[in-house]
């Protein structure tokens, strides 16, 4: 009885330690993620500037997004960065994943390589540098007049300020393609041998062994990647000096938001986007979790 009821004793004096040392996570989560995100939803249903205190105005801000044109485009622009970079910089993760998978010399080497550019994509100096690649006096307007092609302002252009942007994003296919190659490592070799011996070609192998035996890890990181797009803030900001660049171009839904919010101080009607986005997120994921069911093939 002696030894249950210290054990009991000890059991307690561990849970509360662990409770103290977990008080600094649990105060983070209450003042830094679910105290803003109840205030944002308070403050959607308010006229609020910053200045002076937030009035109540019922669903106004909500009301207003139907008749905001500037609100349309920006959700058209970013339906668009979406729907084309995505589904490009999971193909450019999973090629490399399943050329690295070979056994290349000096793997550790090319993976730290690849995955950098997903470290360093959403920073402000990644952002920049991309400002002078793609400037009317950038690198690559140089190698074309090296090559005796009249470069343009790719920037500047509305018809390929979208597109710089898209390659951006396609470039930081690093963190994928490194889930990728894990699930690659995890599919047994038997399957390949078997389907070789019945005299399966290799693109065969790729469509009714790789593909299904991945296709959880793909799911995993199209949900991922389709939420860190719509979420695309910093690279619009600096691109394009925070203004949505040429006739709006990239004026992606996060910096249409930024800019009631702080340019405006319409900070009502911001938190009411911010809303109307996590909907937004939500629907995505749920008709990615459907949808899963029909293609998501789990080897049981």
């Amino acid at each position: 009885m002696r030894r249950l009821g210290s054990s009991a004793q000890k059991g307690k004096k561990d849970n509360k330690a662990a409770f103290f040392f977990l008080l600094p996570w649990f105060a983070g989560l209450l003042f830094i993620t679910v105290g803003p995100v109840a205030a944002s939803l308070v403050l959607g249903f308010t006229e609020y500037n910053l200045i002076q205190p937030p009035e109540f105005n019922g669903v106004d801000n909500f009301t207003r997004m139907l008749d905001d044109t500037r609100l349309h485009h920006a959700l058209g622009v970013t339906f668009k960065y979406v729907a084309v970079s995505v589904p490009l910089q999971l193909a450019c993760a999973l090629g490399l994943a399943l050329l690295l998978d070979k056994g290349l010399r000096g793997l550790a080497f090319y993976r730290s390589a690849f995955y950098l550019p997903s470290l360093l994509g959403s920073s402000v100096a990644i952002a920049v540098l991309w400002r002078q690649i793609f400037g009317a006096e950038g690198l690559i307007n140089q190698v074309l007049a090296f090559a005796g092609i009249q470069g343009r302002g790719w920037i500047s252009d509305p018809d390929t300020a979208l597109s710089t942007l898209i390659v951006l994003n396609v470039w930081t296919f690093g963190a994928p393609m490194i889930i990728f190659l894990a699930g690659l490592r995890q599919i047994p070799e038997m399957y390949y041998e078997a389907a070789a011996t019945d005299g399966a070609g290799r693109w065969t192998q790729f469509w009714r062994i790789t593909l299904p035996l991945l296709s959880p890890i793909i799911f995993f990181n199209l949900v991922l990647q389709i939420i860190h797009a719509f979420q695309s803030f910093t690279q619009a900001f600096v691109v394009s000096g925070g203004t949505g660049g040429p006739s709006d171009s990239t004026l992606f839904y996060t910096l249409y938001l930024y800019q009631r919010g702080f340019n405006n101080f319409d900070m009502g009607y911001a938190s009411a986007l911010a809303w109307l986005l996590l909907v937004i997120i939500a629907a995505f994921t749920a008709i990615n979790f459907w949808a899963a069911k029909h293609w998501v093939f789990y080897d049981d």
